[in-house]
């Protein structure tokens, strides 16, 4: 597939296939995305493979809005910043994560982007509890990195023959 079909072909998919997604295809995505262009070269994007589905489901509860499809998800791939390199790690993040989408269509899979810096868990209450702090404690992320989004993966469910 050329780069102009993998543009055209990427879109969100929010329900996937029991299938695993094979480990050396995960870590050939995070290959990719550590090639990602960041602010004065600073490399400052980082990245968790997520397999494990207790992980997964406890992620899926990040937010009450927009993450319950980590639940059903076979993988993720979260997405950080290291606030100490650069003060335009978020840039970099967003950048790394596009990078990350992209060689998933690449690779016949699908994903959806799921955000969590800057966001609260219960959409209703803003001030409240936020998505960023509830993964970093939830993955026991270190100081000076900031979660910014988990991006699901996995293979596309195979289309009933009977819907048309």
């Amino acid at each position: 597939m050329d780069f102009l079909e993998v543009i055209e072909k990427r879109h969100s998919v929010r329900r996937y296939s029991d299938r695993p997604v094979e480990r050396e295809i995960l870590d050939a995505i995070i290959r990719v995305a550590e090639t990602a262009p960041s602010s004065r070269n600073s490399h400052s994007s980082a990245f968790m493979i997520v397999e494990d589905r207790d992980t997964l489901d406890a992620l899926s509860q990040m937010r009450d809005s927009g993450a319950a499809l980590l639940s059903g998800a076979p993988a993720a791939i979260v997405v950080l910043g290291d606030e100490t390199k650069t003060d335009l790690w978020v840039d970099n993040c967003a950048i790394s994560a596009t990078f990350i989408q992209l060689a998933v269509t690449a690779m016949d899979l699908v994903s959806c982007w799921v955000h969590c810096h800057s966001r609260p868990r219960v959409k209703a209450v803003p001030d409240g509890e936020m998505a960023e702090d509830y993964v970093r404690e939830l993955l026991g992320i270190k100081d000076g990195y900031r979660p910014y989004c988990v991006i699901a993966i996995g293979y596309p469910q195979e289309e009933d023959s009977t819907e048309k």
